[in-house]
């Protein structure tokens, strides 16, 4: 039997009515192979009889979201027909806001990116702003991809939270001022005439490592995203969670310093307060390694700092490592926390600002999380830098596209009237 990536593959039902819920447990059964999977194997697998299975085999065929790619000798008798994913069936964008830059992606059925780019993020502060430069590279990406517009399922939009999930709006998150209930869902939607989703960017990035990581997108992990803020996407037996009004992950108030500087949620040491980017550029800025920030700096003008604060380390300056050092001791802590309460089996680190953090946090992170694991004689977390890259926001965000539109959800079982 073909090997699938996660422990355990859904069952579908026979039914009458349940062909799309059915359809999706095929088709997220086939992804979840790397090699695809025989007619009989996915009968085996997935608890339908064998003419269900040809059905809608036949279906998928038909619509050009799987191919058949070639006989295999699996167990006796005669070879059988391996079924894959297309990759030209259907397409995804997706769009990553953070305040310092926004990311795009254009990723075929099987996750791979087709066209990419970045931009900085125009005047954070103005909402109209930021959505007329996400319509214009948008519309650019469509152009220049020449794919066939009918296969664009739609576009993802991963951004800051607080998020209304129900409104489609993003609700004053910390580091986009200006932005209060924003309905970027709708805007963007009438503005493209795409289906828009919109989430989390720690949930987005969740959903990345479930759909495209090839090391870890399975079971039960953490991914810590490091942008302009902090956030933590969870990953439960193989599911995305969101909680109960979509905006879980949000750890700025975890103290991992009693005797931090004060935050604005009137506890001292936060992550907020003590670990994100901008912090560490004003620790750069009191030890003269950059120059200090203003009031009403642009994310752009913070990320400028943390490289030139990242450049510094790396050249061996004692102050800028240990400015960096310190940050990884206090987000361990966070790490700590939740990897505890989730009892995880690891955490993953992505986004824009990982790529300079990661050799210094992980050189220093896996031992402090081993250390404080309330587990460690049962086991420890593994800690990992994601394999999707610090795209992983707009990787995600087009992830998100593809699971609302193919992943088995349970309101596709209710039966019509």
């Amino acid at each position: 039997m073909t090997e699938l990536r996660t422990p355990a593959s859904r069952r579908g039902t026979n039914l009458p009515k349940m062909g799309d819920f059915n359809l999706t447990v095929i088709l997220d059964t086939i992804r979840r192979s790397p090699h695809g999977l025989s007619r009989v194997e996915l009968a085996g697998l997935v608890g339908l009889s064998p003419q269900t299975i040809s059905n809608i085999s036949r279906r998928l065929l038909d619509q050009g979201l799987i191919v058949e790619a070639g006989k295999a000798g699996v167990g006796p008798g005669k070879p059988r027909t391996i079924l894959q994913l297309n990759p030209s069936g259907m397409y995804a964008l997706g769009v990553h806001v953070d305040p310092a830059v926004i990311s795009f992606t254009l990723l075929d059925l099987v996750g791979q990116v087709v066209m990419d780019s970045k931009i900085d993020t125009p005047e954070a502060g103005e909402p109209t702003a930021v959505m007329a430069a996400i319509v214009f590279e948008v519309q650019r990406l469509l152009e220049e991809s020449e794919v066939d517009l009918d296969k664009v399922a739609g576009l993802g939009v991963a951004a800051p939270g607080p998020i209304d999930v129900e409104a489609g709006t993003v609700v004053n998150p910390p580091l986009l001022e200006g932005w209060s209930r924003v309905h970027l869902r709708d805007a963007l939607s009438k503005a493209t005439g795409l289906a828009v989703v919109l989430d989390k960017d720690v949930t987005a990035a969740a959903v990345a490592e479930t759909w495209v990581s090839k090391t870890s997108g399975n079971g039960n992990f953490a991914v810590f995203y490091m942008g302009t803020g902090i956030g933590c996407g969870l990953v439960l037996g193989d599911e995305v969670f969101r909680g109960a009004s979509g905006n879980a992950g949000e750890m700025g108030h975890i103290v991992v310093d009693p005797s931090g500087p004060p935050c604005d949620c009137g506890l001292n040491g936060c992550v907020k307060s003590t670990v994100i980017p901008k912090v560490l550029v004003d620790a750069a800025a009191q030890a003269g390694l950059v120059a200090p920030l203003a009031e009403g700096d642009s994310g752009v003008v913070i990320q400028e700092r943390f490289n030139a604060l990242c450049d510094a380390a790396d050249a061996g300056d004692a102050a800028a490592i240990a400015i960096l050092d310190r940050s990884a001791l206090h987000l361990s802590r966070a790490v700590s926390v939740i990897a505890n309460v989730m009892d995880l089996d690891r955490v993953v680190f992505g986004g824009p600002f990982w790529t300079r953090l990661a050799p210094y946090y992980l050189e220093r992170i896996p031992g402090l999380v081993a250390h404080g694991a309330d587990a460690r004689e049962i086991h420890v977390p593994k800690v990992l830098g994601s394999t999707v890259g610090e795209d992983v926001g707009a990787i995600g965000a087009a992830c998100l596209v593809l699971e609302h539109t193919l992943a088995p959800r349970s309101e596709r079982l209710l039966l019509g009237g």
